[in-house]
């Protein structure tokens, strides 16, 4: 029924004794993949489950495993048999964040806000998502009112409750993964993330070998997360950055509002083609007259998406040193990240200076890893935020 990792049979067949399986594991691991195959397997082989997935926020669920449970139900039609459609080809509902099985099972999506919000429900299976945003309270009540297995993953950026409240106890099983247990992914994938050995080896260990780091060096420290974009905000530029098979495609919208950046997440997907991109800024209803400022190292790129549909798509102004300089121009402000923008928040925790090995002096260099938002960003800061730059438009249309 499904193409798995090794993740997938040590999960759906936990060691004796075991209740609660911690996933640590590193970037492109498949470890939230596996878990949601074992899931899919369990509600299948046992009639009326109830199985609740937990993430921080609905919008981390929507580019994580919401997204991912909808490519597991697409590329197995045996699966799909199982499964109750709600229209034609489409076996997840929006509205209710449900899928239900012939069976009498559900897999359903849910996030808490506090620990009193958690007490409401029981169920079989609990699968905490990126449980490093989770609170150990919340944790706590779905754990109660959990009656079979608890599945928890994360990237092990720093120790958190996982660490001090579960680890060692007679019912933990922990599972330490990486990209070299994926066999799915292409070699040079693979390669990227072992030649982080060589710019930042306490990143390497985290995303590289899933072991516990200690994070040091970010280079954003001043954001915040926020609902939304205030009405009286004025835009300032869309950022894009082309991805395809490996890497994907990231375009972030940019406001500013009492001094401080307001950003919102637009795009962070894989396969996406130049005709995509057109069509999706289509879909957004957007102004042809809006400033799309693209990466400049892909000047044909930018001319087949202002061919496509007559977008004001520009080159970003790079130059000697404009990655230092963009950063330089983004930390004079307060960075406010929509709620929604869930991978955006990502990059900013995980986005570090390179260290001088022998003296371990910060080089005042990024390590060129999960910047796919964090670049679009910057050719706004090089374009619209320097001195010289233009002043910000009047509010744009903000589409949720």
């Amino acid at each position: 029924m499904f193409s798995t990792t090794p993740l997938y049979e040590v999960n759906l067949y936990p060691q004796q004794g075991k209740k609660i399986l911690i996933n640590q594991g590193g970037t492109w691991s498949a470890k939230t993949y596996s878990i949601l195959q074992v899931l899919f397997t369990l509600a299948i082989q046992e009639p009326n489950q109830v199985i609740t997935i937990v993430g921080q926020d609905i919008p981390n669920l929507k580019s994580g495993a919401i997204r991912d449970s909808k490519n597991i139900i697409r590329d197995s039609s045996l699966l799909q048999k199982f499964i109750k459609p709600i229209s034609n080809g489409n076996f997840y509902n929006e509205s209710e964040k449900l899928i239900t099985f012939w069976n009498g099972s559900i897999i359903e999506f849910k996030s808490y806000t506090n620990e009193q919000d958690a007490k409401s429900g029981k169920r079989d299976y609990l699968f905490v998502n990126e449980s490093n945003g989770i609170s150990y309270p919340i944790y706590k009540q779905l754990a109660l009112r959990t009656g079979k297995r608890i599945f928890l993953d994360y990237n092990p950026t720093v120790e958190f409750w996982v660490h001090d409240e579960l680890l060692g106890l007679p019912e933990v099983q922990l599972i330490i993964s990486d990209h070299r247990h994926n066999r799915f992914i292409p070699e040079e994938k693979h390669q990227e993330i072992e030649n982080l050995r060589y710019e930042d080896y306490e990143l390497f260990k985290v995303y590289g070998r899933g072991i516990t780091g200690k994070l040091q060096g970010l280079i954003f420290r001043n954001y915040n997360i926020v609902d939304s974009i205030p009405d009286y905000a004025s835009f300032i530029a869309t950022g894009l950055d082309f991805g395809y098979t490996n890497d994907p495609t990231g375009c972030i919208d940019v406001y500013m509002a009492n001094g401080q950046l307001w950003v919102d997440e637009k795009i962070y997907e894989t396969g996406m083609t130049n005709l995509d991109i057109a069509n999706r800024f289509t879909s957004f209803g957007w102004d042809k007259k809006r400033e799309i400022i693209a990466d400049s190292a892909e000047p044909k790129s930018i001319d087949e998406i202002k061919n496509l549909g007559g977008w004001k798509v520009v080159p970003a102004e790079k130059g000697p040193d404009s990655v230092k300089n963009s950063i330089d121009i983004l930390k004079r402000y307060v960075i406010n990240i929509t709620r929604r923008s869930a991978n955006t928040k990502k990059e900013f925790q995980s986005y570090i200076w390179k260290v001088d090995k022998a003296t371990g002096k910060s080089l005042n260099i990024p390590v060129d890893f999960k910047n796919h938002i964090i670049d679009p960003l910057r050719y706004v800061a090089l374009n619209k935020l320097s001195n010289n730059a233009a002043k910000p438009t009047k509010r744009a249309k903000f589409n949720f």
